[in-house]
């Protein structure tokens, strides 16, 4: 442990990259990671430049690091609405939930969902195609769920990643539309009203969808 704070070194460090982390979100508000740098970051977070690569390789080590924190919970969040309380749940209820949920979760992390935003037009190719990744991920966790629901028993495997894929495109939209609001109730409102009926039309189509053969 650590004489003045009692940390051990190992908690020390956590807090130290935790503050790494932090400081990207709040110097990247503004601007592209592409336009972050090394000392930027080291200079709002107290340390050394050298000290920054005991946490990260790079930048860009640093972003995708920022991509997996917006996502791996959000998903946890969403597959648990999906299958909660070992019942299948219907369209209308995976809809009503998971906007509750996405609205939650971007206000709870909206330094995470505005870097997303950003990053996934304009930032480094390999943030980007992390960000691809894990949205791809989303979407195929979705078709598997949908293909226990009552009534997608006979759709092909490329119809259930295609409404996946529907679904999964609102829900970043909508997210960013939350993120745009700026935390004004009555605009993230409506942003959410809009989300669920996106949502219940395509789904409308989708239970009189039949696959081809």
């Amino acid at each position: 442990m650590t004489a003045s704070t009692g940390e051990t070194r190992g908690e020390k460090k956590e807090r130290t990259r935790r503050s790494i982390l932090d400081a990207a979100l709040v110097l990247c508000e503004d601007s592209s990671l592409v336009a972050l740098s090394l000392r930027q970051v080291a200079k709002e977070v107290g340390i050394v430049p050298t000290a920054f690569y005991r946490h990260f390789d790079s930048i860009e080590d640093l972003g995708l690091a920022l991509v997996d924190e917006s996502f791996v919970s959000l998903r946890a969040m969403l597959r648990a609405i999906r299958r909660s309380d070992g019942t299948i749940p219907t369209f209308t209820e995976i809809v009503d939930r998971s906007v509750v949920t996405l609205e939650e979760h971007v206000h709870r992390h909206r330094g995470h969902f505005r870097f997303i935003a950003r990053e996934r037009a304009a930032g480094p190719p390999a943030v980007k195609a992390r960000i691809h990744h894990e949205i791809q991920l989303c979407e195929r966790e979705l078709a598997t769920d949908i293909a226990r629901l009552p009534g997608t028993d006979h759709w092909s495997a490329e119809d259930l990643h295609v409404l996946s894929g529907l679904i999964v495109t609102a829900m970043v939209a909508t997210a960013e539309a939350i993120v745009d609001a700026g935390g004004r109730p009555e605009a993230e409102q409506r942003v959410s009203d809009v989300a669920r009926t996106q949502l219940r039309m395509v789904l409308i189509g989708a239970l009189s969808w039949k696959s081809q053969p």
